[in-house]
C-alpha cells in the first residue's frame, strides 16, 4: 500500500513540475496573434489558389496585415475576390487602396491543327510538362501549345477548356478569376494575364515563336515574322519587337486596331470588338446613278435627222 502512495506522490510531483515548466515556457515564448489576421482571412474567398503570390489565403492575410503596418497595400491583390474583396480588406485595415483594372488569361498561340499540322507522334506521359521536356512536341513549332491540357487541370474554376477541333485551350472570361494557375502550369509560357480592357476589348499578338520569319512560318502558317509593319503603324509606342517577336503593351495600347489590318500573317487578335460595318456606296455615285437615263430610240432618231 505504501508503494502505491509513493508512486502516486512521485507521479503527481512530476506532473506538477511539468505543468509549471510548460506554463513558464508558454509565457516566455508566447506569440501574440494580431486580431486583424482572423478578420482579414475571413474576408478572403479561401480559394487558396496561390494567385496572390502567397501560400494560401492565410499567408496572404498575413502579408496584408504587415503591409498595413508599413502603410501601403501596393502590389497586394486577390485575383479571385477582385476589387470588391480588396475594398473590404482595406476597410478592415483602415487603408485606402487604388482600384485595379481586372485582368483575364489570354492564350497567345494560334497554331491550330490546320495551321500547324503534326509531323511526329508522341508516345509517353500525356502532359505538357512531360512532352516539353522531351523536345519540340508533335509539330514543327517548338514554341506553341502542346495541347495536353495542363492548364485545364490547373484551373480550379472551370474557366479553361481544350477545343478538340483546334487543339488549343480556350478561356471563358466570365469564369476566369486571373488566379494565374494556368499561367504557371504552361511550360511554354503561352498564357498571359492581360487587362480585360473597356467592354472586354483587347488586342494581342497570338504568337510566342522567336524564330526568324522563314523558320517561324515553316513551323506555323500564322506565326509572327517580325516584319515590323505593326510597329510602324502604331502611333502610341505600344508595340515592340524583340527576339523576332512583336509584343503589344496593354498599358499603352489605345485599341485603334490599325496594327490588326496590316499584319500579313493575321497573328494580331482583336477580342470583343463589333464587326466592321460594310462600307456604303458613296452618295455621289448613288446620285449619279439616279440621274443617269439612257436615251430612247425616238430621241436618238430625232438627233440623227437633225
Amino acid at each position: 500500500m505504501n508503494f502505491m502512495i509513493i508512486a502516486i506522490i512521485v507521479l503527481g510531483s512530476i506532473a506538477l513540475i511539468a505543468a509549471v515548466v510548460l506554463y513558464a515556457c508558454s509565457q516566455r515564448f508566447a506569440v501574440e496573434e494580431d486580431p486583424r489576421l482572423g478578420e482579414v482571412a475571413a474576408a478572403l474567398p479561401q480559394a487558396n489558389c496561390g494567385g496572390c503570390g502567397y501560400p494560401g489565403c492565410a499567408g496572404f492575410a498575413d502579408a496584408l496585415v504587415k503591409g498595413a503596418d508599413k502603410g501601403s497595400l501596393d502590389g497586394l491583390r486577390c485575383p479571385v475576390g477582385g476589387q470588391e474583396v480588396m475594398n473590404q480588406v482595406a476597410d478592415l485595415l483602415g487603408m485606402a487602396i487604388a482600384n485595379a483594372e481586372p485582368t483575364v488569361a489570354v492564350v497567345r498561340c494560334n497554331g491550330t491543327c490546320a495551321l500547324r499540322p503534326k509531323i511526329v507522334e508522341y508516345n509517353g506521359l500525356r502532359t505538357c510538362a512531360a512532352m516539353h521536356a522531351t523536345g519540340a512536341g508533335e509539330t514543327a513549332c517548338g514554341y506553341g501549345c502542346l495541347g495536353c491540357g495542363d492548364c485545364v487541370a490547373a484551373c480550379d474554376f472551370d474557366a479553361i477548356h481544350m477545343n478538340m477541333e483546334t487543339g488549343l485551350p480556350e478561356v471563358d472570361e466570365d469564369k476566369c478569376t486571373s488566379c494565374g494557375a494556368c499561367v504557371r502550369a504552361c511550360p511554354r509560357n503561352i498564357i498571359e494575364l492581360r487587362k480585360k480592357g473597356p467592354k472586354g476589348r483587347r488586342i494581342f499578338v497570338s504568337c510566342v515563336n522567336k524564330e526568324k520569319g522563314a523558320a517561324a512560318i515553316k513551323g506555323c502558317k500564322s506565326a509572327c515574322i517580325a516584319c515590323g509593319k505593326c510597329f510602324k503603324e502604331c502611333k502610341f509606342d505600344a508595340i515592340t519587337i524583340e527576339n523576332n517577336l512583336s509584343y503589344i503593351d496593354f498599358n499603352k495600347c489605345r485599341l485603334c486596331r490599325k496594327c490588326v489590318s496590316v499584319c500579313p500573317t493575321h497573328v494580331i487578335f482583336e477580342v470583343n470588338f463589333p464587326a466592321p460595318k460594310p462600307k456604303p456606296e458613296p452618295a455621289i455615285q448613288e446620285e449619279a446613278k439616279a440621274k443617269h437615263v439612257e436615251p430612247t430610240q425616238e430621241v436618238q432618231k430625232e438627233e440623227v435627222q437633225a
